[in-house]
């Protein structure tokens, strides 16, 4: 995507050719800054510390981080401390496992000399993966936009919400969940783009409206708890939200608060879809609510927020009583039943076994994950 004049991607090499660089997104968007990730433990801490998040983010630089590590240690010893060491940086976004169980098992059947220019290869390979997929579910859902702006009567834009970020700031480019609405606008189909502000990191505040409107793509900011209203008064015509995990039956999980805007869609009739690449579905999990562990945050993002102090430097204020106690549940499980479709890069299908059977049969065979 573009920021001025320049395409960027969320990751890429440097110049060097081994170092990664990243965006830093805590700083977004108030300052833009690149960040260089020189070893595995500058990798693990920019997935811990959120510098990188949204799903398909996390395992493109887990994937690098694993490359990093093998430059300074190929040995078997080595590998298998990298998957340790980045698989605990965060515990619930699937493609973080996903990506690491592939560069172990590769990394490990080849000989330790081809190790390095094997591990930047794959790394790569990942991350171009991603982009295609992206783009892949741009196109599948963007039809479903078109078929909306249809049933409208092409009478003003079409409004669709969505929670968190989960365009190309979380992924390596596109986006999933406005990866659709990107290319809507690109082929000129107006659209609008109601934007949780996503507490308690402000995800969509900061994030999503930021890359919308680097795209040009027209957006509101509102809070949280504004969606249910606006469904109510005819003012959201679908959602579409991303997620960083779903079970092998539709359930999907993502950050917090989306199983109520599930719920506020339900009641008002509106379809409620979700974006997601293959390697985000969980095929050993079936019953999100109970089996997909949720991550607890610290508590500072919730008692502290932060923004630009009057002076135009970047500040934290805390908004809660001294010693307040805070819990900091990261994400949220909504029921397959509460999904109108789950919009992958090999189409559209319903939120269930059968319908991800349908689009992904060698999982259904009982292939690998």
């Amino acid at each position: 995507m573009k920021i001025g004049d320049r395409h960027y991607r969320t990751i890429w090499l440097a110049e060097d050719g081994h170092t990664v660089e990243v965006i830093d997104q805590t700083l977004l968007p108030h300052q833009f800054v690149v960040l260089p990730l020189n070893d595995l433990a500058e990798a693990a801490a920019a997935i811990r510390d959120m510098v990188v998040r949204g799903a398909p983010l996390i395992g493109a630089t887990a994937a690098y981080g694993m490359a990093l590590a093998v430059r300074a240690d190929a040995a078997d010893g080595a590998i298998e401390q990298a998957h340790e060491t980045l698989l605990a940086t965060r515990p619930t976004a699937v493609n973080l496992r996903w990506a690491l169980d592939d560069m172990r098992r590769l990394l490990l059947a080849a000989p330790t000399a081809e190790r390095q220019a094997l591990a930047y290869r794959r790394a790569a390979e990942i991350c171009d993966d991603d982009v295609a997929t992206c783009h892949g579910i741009g196109v599948h859902g963007k039809e479903l936009i078109a078929e909306a702006r249809r049933a409208k009567g092409g009478d003003g834009p079409i409004n669709v919400l969505t929670h968190c970020n989960a365009g190309w700031l979380a992924t390596v480019d596109w986006g999933t969940a406005l990866a659709p609405v990107y290319l809507a606008h690109d082929e000129g189909i107006p659209v609008h783009v109601w934007v949780d502000e996503t507490r308690p990191r402000n995800q969509g505040a900061a994030l999503t409206a930021f890359e919308l409107g680097s795209h040009g793509v027209p957006y509101t900011v509102i809070v949280d708890n504004a969606g249910g209203h606006l469904m109510q008064h005819g003012m959201v015509d679908l959602c579409i939200t991303g997620t960083d995990r779903t079970t092998a039956n539709g359930d999907v999980c993502n950050k917090i608060g989306t199983y109520l805007k599930a719920l506020a869609a339900h009641d008002n009739n509106i379809p409620f879809y979700v974006g997601l690449p293959h390697s985000t579905i969980d095929w050993t999990i079936g019953d999100g609510v109970r089996e997909v562990p949720i991550e607890q945050r610290d508590g500072t993002e919730v008692s502290h927020i932060q923004g630009l102090d009057g002076a135009g430097a970047i500040a934290s204020v805390r908004t809660v009583p001294d010693g307040a106690p805070v819990a900091n549940y990261a994400f949220d499980v909504t029921p397959a039943r509460l999904v109108t479709g789950l919009i992958t890069e090999r189409g559209v299908c319903p939120a269930s076994r059968d319908g991800l059977a349908g689009l992904y049969p060698e999982h259904a065979a009982g292939g690998p994950a």
